[in-house]
């Protein structure tokens, strides 16, 4: 089975009834204005600036970032990991930047700390260091054009609509808030951000007060035809019934949701959850459970949002544990965790808080909340309300009076002791400014950058830690925002999320309802919306890691017109009977492409020294002299409340040396 299917490709008519032949209104493709030059000037060398589009795709072609165009979250078409912000760390990685590039040279100028990153991570490590240390001069270096890392921020502006539509374009919401971290709990209270408020501004009932529920689309990509099977609470043979999979297959999960049996029979409990441990889900029903392989089929997706990776690479162990069918005739004791469960599921075991923690852009706001704070005249307000409205003047970011500053589509290329690393008090840091590299001095550095990428950056490294920070292979995933005119189809569907079986894209959502301060969140069906869309590019039939490597070699390759194409695709094959047309309805699309995106937990049957060590990550994230390691990789864990877990570590380690 394959996770990465291609949508049919579209025959002339076709293609023009879904609107590809003519241009979404104020598509952009911002790769970085200080990267444009150095970006040509290196793409050869990166292996990946200029991809080429694939034959026969259709599309619109790129178009230039117009010059006044200098608030990065109104940008759309291709964001994220754009082919300018990876071309530097390639090229590194290819051991092919140093001789086009030159020396670098000084700008003179010296700060307390520098962090490299400016993501979730690196912008905690630099409010933490403000924090303690308010005359500090502090430096955050990014390779991206925008802040806040995979926390990204995308806005749209219908013009049916007062203000801007605000929707994410990464880390999506604070998840399972009582068990966040100790750290993280703290930069929260510090920030202002009273979690008790969301029950008011998340509004749980409208969908459903609408008639809207949840659903799977088994598509044609699976089972050779279209059907959308909503989950309104019927019962199982209902729910089935009208499948397009096997009557066997029907009785099978059937079985699986209403009647399973005991699988282990005479093994004790331990025994049994060790047994699952060993396997993936997919392996379970097809080996275990001997099920129809629809059934494997249909459930490939149900991890993929989750865990960036299908359920053929998901324990069979942590799908017990997320409450996936085939597993009540077991009798397992759930009262605590099982010990070889994936981390975040021993950690969020006993929280049952509702999915609502959310601002309008994620957790970009935390990042908005943190940097307004450091940064005087960077934007009005100073509530948690107020911060999601607030316009940002990018312009104030670098000024040089600020002794918090943030210098983006800056990648940084070296990162170096003068002197002996055991006893030097200084650190010189280099980067490329898209002309030249430039450099400046720091009495402390917190990499909170991709931790594979340090090896690369930091000559001081020893050979096993090199090592130990090479594996900290990220997770490739894409989150489009798509803007639509109205959502009364998605009503005349009944349905506000699906979840597709085994097309491109494996998720399609209305935006969460969420409205703070003076944001109103859409409340008629009449209302332009944003559509939240999940691609999962991990290959099948690998382990998580592997899975990751190559789908994120085709994820590279994937031209922003076959995002297009593949969006308008199925968004017209689920919504299509309810009266939507692509090519009348979608105004704008965002495609945040995050090749690097999450951060994987050890997790059995793939990680053996899990949970029993020694792990990767703890020789990974040794202090190396005045570089401290950050990020969530040095976790390792997908979470916001894990990257600021490791930004205070970072620092705490810094400040007692």
């Amino acid at each position: 089975m394959s996770s990465t299917p291609e949508p049919f490709e579209p025959s002339p008519g076709e293609a023009r009834r879904l609107g590809m032949d003519r241009p979404i209104t104020r598509r952009d493709f911002f790769d970085g204005v200080a990267l444009a030059v150095g970006a040509t000037a290196l793409g050869a060398a990166a292996g990946c600036a200029d991809e080429p589009d694939r034959s026969g795709m259709i599309g619109t072609p790129r178009l230039e970032v117009p010059a006044h165009r200098a608030y990065p979250p109104d940008l759309q078409g291709l964001r994220g990991n754009t082919d300018p912000a990876l071309s530097v760390p390639h090229a590194l990685r290819d051991d092919r930047f140093w001789g086009r590039a030159g020396r670098a040279h000084p700008t003179g100028e010296h700060y307390d700390l520098v962090v490299v990153g400016a993501g979730i991570s690196g912008t905690a490590a630099a409010y933490l260091w403000a924090r303690r240390h308010p005359k500090a001069r502090v430096l955050i270096l990014d390779n991206h054009d925008d802040f806040g890392g995979h926390a990204r921020r995308n806005e749209f502006h219908p013009k049916e609509r007062s203000g801007p539509l605000i929707g994410y374009g990464g880390s999506q919401s604070i998840e399972a808030p009582k068990a966040w971290t100790a750290e993280g709990k703290a930069l929260l209270a510090d920030l202002g951000v009273d979690l008790k408020k969301f029950g008011r501004f998340f509004d749980q009932k409208l969908y459903g007060s609408l008639g809207m529920n949840e659903s799977v689309f088994c598509d044609r990509e699976t089972f050779g035809r279209d059907h959308l099977a909503i989950q309104d609470g019927r019962k199982t043979p209902e729910f089935v019934r009208d499948m397009p999979i096997a009557e066997q297959a029907k009785k099978d999960m059937v079985m699986l949701s209403d009647h399973p049996r005991d699988w282990f029979p005479g093994l004790s409990d331990e025994d049994k959850k060790n047994k699952l441990a060993t396997m993936t889900y997919a392996q379970f029903l097809k080996d275990v459970c001997k099920v129809h392989p629809d059934v494997v089929k249909f459930y490939h997706t149900q991890s993929s949002d989750e865990w960036a990776y299908a359920t053929d690479a998901m324990g069979a162990h942590d799908a017990w544990a997320s409450g996936y069918p085939g597993f009540d005739g077991m009798k397992l004791d759930d009262s605590k965790p099982f010990r070889l469960c994936s981390p975040s599921i021993i950690k969020e075991w006993d929280d049952e808080s509702a999915y609502i923690d959310h601002f309008p852009d994620g957790n970009h706001s935390l990042v908005r909340l943190m940097l307004r704070s450091l940064i005087p005249g960077l934007a009005p307000g100073g509530t948690m309300e107020d911060v999601v409205t607030a316009r940002f003047d990018y312009g104030r970011l670098d000024q040089p009076g600020s002794r918090v500053r943030v210098r983006l589509s800056s990648p940084v290329v070296r990162v170096a002791h003068r002197g002996d690393p055991a006893r030097s008090r200084t650190v010189e840091v280099a980067y490329f400014d898209g002309r030249r590299v430039r450099s400046v001095t720091a009495g402390n550095v917190v990499m909170a950058c991709w931790n594979m990428m340090i090896p690369y950056l930091c000559p001081d490294v020893p050979p096993d830690q090199a090592k130990a920070l090479h594996e900290a292979v990220k997770m490739p995933l894409v989150y489009a925002m798509v803007q639509l005119r109205d959502w009364r189809a998605w009503v005349r569907r009944k349905v506000h999320q699906t979840r597709f079986t085994g097309a491109y894209w494996c998720v399609a959502e209305l935006d969460f309802p969420v409205s703070m301060g003076s944001y109103r969140c859409p409340r008629s069906p009449d209302e332009p919306i944003n559509v939240h869309m999940i691609r999962i590019p991990t290959k099948p039939g690998m382990s998580p890691r592997n899975g990751a490597v190559a789908g994120r070699y085709e994820l590279l390759r994937t031209s922003f017109s076959y995002f297009e194409y593949s969006i308008r695709d199925q968004l017209n094959r689920l919504l299509g009977p309810g009266g939507f047309d692509a090519a009348r309805d979608i105004e704008a699309i965002t495609v945040n492409r995050w090749g690097h995106g999450y951060a994987p937990e050890y997790t059995r049957p793939w990680d053996p020294w899990y949970p029993d060590g020694p792990l990767p990550a703890d020789t990974a994230r040794r202090r190396v002299g005045r570089i401290a390691i950050a990020n969530s990789d040095s976790v390792p864990a997908a979470y916001a409340d894990a990257a600021i877990t490791a930004a205070t570590r970072a620092v705490g380690e810094l400040q007692s040396s």
